[in-house]
C-alpha cells in the first residue's frame, strides 16, 4: 500500500513558496466533531464505525474532494503507518491498530483527513515555504465542503468543541517547520525559543508533540484558539515567524562574517561525509542534510538543489527506506541502506 507514493516528493518538500530556503512547510489543521456523537478517545466500537461511514458519505458527496483515496485503518500495516508519519500525514496518536480510524489523502498531499484520532475529524491542509494564507484558505474549502454534508458540533458561546480544551474555539493549529542552523550554531536558538513560548507558541521537533529536534528542524505553532479567528491566528504566526527568520538571517550573517573558514569547512565535511559515508543512522543524515541546507542557502555549496537535499530528507526515515528497497530492513541494514540511497543521489 502508498507504493505509488514511495518515490514521489511530498508537496511539502518541493522547496517553493516563499522563504523556502528557511521555512520548509505550512500547516493548519482543524478539529471537528460530529454532533451527537461522543468523542473519540471516549466511543465504542460502534460509534467510531458510524463515523467513519458518516465521513465515507461526505467524501463522496464532496465538490472538493473527488480526487484522492480513503483508507480504513485496520487495512494499514505498521510499516505504512510509520511511513505516513514520516510524510506527515498523520499524527504518531494515530498508530493504534486496534481502533476503528481512517485517513483520506489527496492525490498531491497538500489534504489530509485524520478521522477517529482525537476529534472525528482533523482536517489538514500543508503547503511548501511560508504559505500560511494559501493552506488556511485550502483547509477552510474544505472545511465549508464537507460541512454541507455533517453536522459539526459547534456552540454559539464556545465556536467549534474539540476533545481538548486547548482546541475548542476555532479549532485550528496552525504550524510551520523551520531550519535554524544559524541560530543554532550562534548559540542563540535558546533565547529564540523563550522569546517564542513567552509569546503563547509551541516549540516541537521534526514529527511534533514528542519529538526530538534533529537537522536543526523545528515545529513552531500556536497553542490556543478560543477568542480567536482563524486568520488572527494564521497571520500572528506568520508575523512572528517572519521575526525569526530575520533572526535567523542575522545569525548567518555572523556565521559569514566572522567564521567564514570554519563554517565552509563544516558545510563540505557534511557534504563529503553524505557522499561518501557506507553507514549513515537517521539522526546523523538529518544533522549532514542541516550543514547541506544552509550552505546552498548560503550559496558556499551549489552541487545539490535544495529540493534534493528535501527528498533526501523524506527519502532517509526507516520506513521510506524500507518502501524504497522492498522489504523490513534491521536497523543495521538499514543504516547501510540509508548510506547507499543519499550517495546515489548525490552521484
Amino acid at each position: 500500500m502508498f507504493d505509488n507514493m514511495t518515490e514521489r516528493l511530498s508537496s511539502w518538500l518541493t522547496a517553493e513558496g516563499a522563504e523556502a530556503g528557511i521555512v520548509l512547510s505550512s500547516r493548519v489543521r482543524l478539529a471537528r466533531n460530529i454532533k451527537g456523537l461522543t468523542f473519540p478517545p471516549y466511543a465504542d466500537d460502534d460509534c467510531r464505525e458510524k463515523v467513519v461511514d458518516f465521513v465515507e458519505t461526505a467524501l463522496q458527496k464532496s465538490r472538493e474532494l473527488e480526487r484522492g483515496e480513503f483508507h480504513r485503518s485496520e487495512i494499514i500495516d505498521d510499516l505504512d503507518r510509520s511511513f505516513l508519519i514520516e510524510r506527515h500525514l498523520i499524527s504518531p496518536e494515530f498508530m493504534r491498530p486496534d481502533t476503528i480510524s481512517g485517513i483520506f489523502i489527496s492525490p498531491d498531499e497538500k489534504i489530509a483527513i485524520m478521522v477517529n484520532e482525537e476529534d472525528h475529524l482533523r482536517i489538514q491542509s500543508m503547503g511548501s515555504g511560508l504559505t500560511l494564507t494559501d493552506t488556511l484558505a485550502r483547509a477552510m474549502r474544505i472545511d465549508d465542503d464537507l460541512a454541507r454534508t455533517l453536522d459539526f458540533d459547534y456552540d454559539t458561546d464556545f465556536g467549534f468543541l474539540t476533545s481538548c480544551p486547548t482546541n475548542v474555539g476555532t479549532g485550528l493549529r496552525a504550524s510551520i517547520l523551520i531550519h535554524l542552523a544559524g541560530l543554532v550554531l550562534t548559540k542563540e536558538i535558546d533565547s529564540v525559543i523563550d522569546h517564542i513560548t513567552k509569546l503563547g507558541l509551541v516549540v516541537r521537533g521534526f514529527y511534533g508533540e514528542g519529538s526530538d529536534v534533529w537537522g536543526n528542524l523545528f515545529q513552531i505553532s500556536n497553542q490556543t484558539t478560543l477568542g480567536r479567528s482563524e486568520s488572527d491566528i494564521t497571520e500572528a504566526l506568520q508575523k512572528i515567524t517572519r521575526q525569526i527568520i530575520e533572526f535567523e538571517n542575522q545569525a548567518r550573517e555572523q556565521l559569514v562574517s566572522q567564521a567564514q573558514d570554519e563554517i565552509s569547512d563544516k558545510i563540505w565535511r557534511a557534504y563529503g561525509i553524505l557522499k561518501h559515508a557506507r553507514v549513515l543512522t537517521t539522526e546523523e543524515v538529518m544533522n549532514l542534510l542541516s550543514a547541506v541546507r544552509l550552505g546552498i542557502a548560503l550559496e558556499i555549496l551549489n552541487e545539490v538543489s535544495m529540493e534534493s537535499v528535501n527528498k533526501m530528507l523524506i527519502l532517509s526515515q526507516p520506513a521510506h527506506l524500507q518502501k524504497h528497497v522492498g522489504r523490513v530492513l534491521s536497523p543495521s541494514d538499514r543504516d547501510i541502506a540509508r548510506a547507499t540511497l543519499v550517495r546515489e543521489t548525490l552521484a
